[in-house]
């Protein structure tokens, strides 16, 4: 059994609340701008002290509400400059967040209200306000419904005028590190989501250890991230707290439609993203190259970013790298950054692996990405890279305070103050998670190496056993598969047969630039495309590029392409970009089953 520990640098509070960040800094830095949000085609940037009399103002106006210390407040929205004021404004009037993701659907609306038995509801649109209306009559605890489009928080203001500084300090200063900051119901991969209850303590302790450890992000107070992940997921959440905690500069980009613009705009030296985001850039950056003619030179550009970061890890780069690395920089590496908004220096990628040639070729253009793991139940991360630290490839080493242990089946089992209290009024499903010696066991698979770097290799759950008795993790060809600019989507199939199959969905970005380059009809079916020779060639080039990280027995021997876009609004992927596996085995049942006919299992 493996296992490793890391130190803890704070230790858990011993009083407070999240709150208290806001407090010190308006002392402290009370001029410093800490938050900004975009005011037409301009930034306009609140001070640390702006910041703290916005959050109390908007507290008040909960209190005024009749909201008591512990009522739950649910929060639709996306992620915007709105969110973060109304967080910290209901941990400051002594109340529990309920976020609601703002793609959710009316039933699981319905479902995450009633559990949480949330009292009032924010939302952000007039689209959500009529979702919401639709199921009124089933959320009969809800009293207060604001709308931050119709100027929510202006009526939060206007409605606590009254409210004296002392009493809500006093609401504010009840608060404990036991008390419960939020409660996050999972993304639901299988039946209902499942609210993870988070303490002020579990966050904070999490925070506090982070910031000490990456130096190079937290004590720089020119530090500034552009936040479009969604709050309501825990990843986005902690970097939110974190940079609070930090007193460092947060803008929000709302529209993902115009996250290019607002990087080049905002220029933010610190990000956040899922690995799909790197994918995108990476592959948006070879189609424009292709497309100029110039695929020679953006692939030599990569081979020799990678094989930089590579050097880095290795110690020595061979003057010849050097010299090269410095060419590409000027014609290919500078352009990619710029894209970014010029600035950005680090990033912190979660959610799902990302990949060693991804991690190897953005450090390699100057861009390091701090890939890390966690879940909801963790608060965020139990472990990351970090630039002292790192590892490409591994998902870090784990955070001070947290030890990873590898159980005999080779789960990953986390321990440590930044653990959830379990889930919200399900006692059953909290025994199963968090065992007696608390330890709480993620349901991933993984190793650790000799310096306590964590590799994830995949889900105790999905893990495929094929009829010749093979064990196949689907993730790690998935990733590689994805990293194709032509491929959407993928799964990995192949539970019980005698060998794996994939269902594949091309890019439905990418296919219009492929339709061009090979001169085709940009009118082309999907049937007239699913039989073209040259795009079979592709996928298949694809398929084989991404069989090469994995043995014999778990290669992809058969795909099939599907007619789709697996997105969160079709409803086959969480608003976490996660796969639906069993909405998808279901929905695609015959094009799965067809893999196999006429192959005698």
């Amino acid at each position: 059994m493996q296992q490793f520990t890391v130190p803890a640098i704070a230790p858990y509070p011993s009083s407070g609340s999240l709150t208290d960040a806001l407090l010190l800094h308006a002392s402290t830095q009370s001029d410093k701008p800490v938050l900004v949000r975009r005011d037409g085609a301009d930034w306009h940037e609140l001070s640390s002290q702006e910041f703290l009399d916005e959050v109390r103002a908007v507290a008040k106006g909960f209190a005024a509400s009749g909201l008591k210390p512990g009522d739950r407040v649910a929060l639709m929205s996306r992620t915007r400059f709105d969110w973060t004021i109304a967080d910290y404004a209901i941990w400051y009037a002594g109340c529990i967040t309920v976020p609601i993701y703002e793609t959710s659907s009316a039933e699981q609306m319905q479902w995450i209200i009633s559990d949480s038995d949330a009292a009032a509801i924010l939302v952000e649109t007039e689209s959500n306000l009529q979702m919401l209306d639709e199921i009124r009559s089933q959320v009969p605890s809800i009293s207060h419904t604001w709308i931050f489009d119709r100027g929510a928080l202006s009526e939060l203001r206007n409605a606590g005028a009254w409210i004296s500084d002392e009493d809500i300090d006093a609401r504010r200063a009840a608060v404990t590190p036991q008390d419960v900051a939020t409660i996050i119901y999972t993304s639901g991969t299988t039946g209902r989501p499942k609210g993870c209850v988070v303490t002020h303590g579990n966050f904070a302790f999490l925070a506090r250890n982070v910031i000490p450890s990456v130096p190079e992000v937290f004590a720089d107070r020119s530090t500034s991230t552009l936040l479009f992940l969604p709050l309501a997921h825990v990843f986005g959440r902690i970097i939110e707290i974190a940079m609070v905690e930090a007193g460092l500069k947060i803008a929000f980009a709302p529209d993902i439609k115009n996250l290019v613009a607002d990087l080049q705009s905002f220029k933010p030296n610190f990000l956040l993203a899922v690995p799909r985001v790197f994918e995108k850039v990476f592959n948006g950056a070879q189609q424009k190259a292709t497309n100029e003619g110039k695929e020679k030179i953006f692939n030599a550009a990569a081979e020799t970013a990678i094989a930089y970061s590579r050097a880095i890890a290795s110690g020595h780069i061979s003057l010849s790298l050097k010299l090269k690395h410095a060419l590409f920089d000027k014609l290919v590496y500078g352009k990619l950054r710029l894209a970014m908004g010029g600035n950005v220096r680090w990033s912190v990628s979660g959610g799902a692996a990302l990949g060693d040639r991804l991690g190897h070729f953005f450090r390699g253009i100057g861009l390091t990405i701090l890939e890390g793991y966690g879940l909801t139940e963790t608060s965020s991360a139990s472990t990351v890279n970090i630039p002292a630290f790192i590892k490409v490839g591994s998902v870090g080493r784990p955070i001070p305070g947290v030890t990873i242990r590898i159980a005999d089946d080779g789960e990953v089992l986390v321990s440590g103050a930044h653990v959830f209290q379990g889930y919200h009024k399900n006692e059953a499903a909290t025994r199963e998670a968090i065992d007696s010696d608390g330890w709480f066991h993620t349901g991933d698979i993984g190793k650790l190496d000799d310096e306590g770097y964590l590799f994830i290799t995949g889900r105790k759950k999905e893990l495929l056993v094929t009829a010749g008795g093979k064990n196949v993790a689907p993730a790690v060809i998935e990733d590689r598969l994805r990293a194709n600019w032509l491929i959407g989507q993928c799964m990995v199939v192949g539970d019980g047969k005698p060998f794996i199959g994939c269902l594949i969905t091309a890019d439905p970005e990418s296919v219009p630039q492929w339709l061009k380059r090979h001169e085709l009809d940009p009118a082309t079916t999907f049937e007239e495309l699913v039989v073209n020779e040259a795009f079979r060639a592709d996928i298949q080039e694809a398929v084989d590029n991404a069989n090469q990280a994995v043995s014999k027995a778990e290669s992809i021997r058969k795909w099939t392409l599907i007619d789709a876009d697996w997105s969160v609004d079709s409803g086959h992927l969480t608003p976490s970009m996660k796969l639906k596996r069993n909405i998808v085995e279901v929905e695609y049942a015959d094009a799965i089953n067809a893999l196999y006919d006429g192959v005698n299992e």
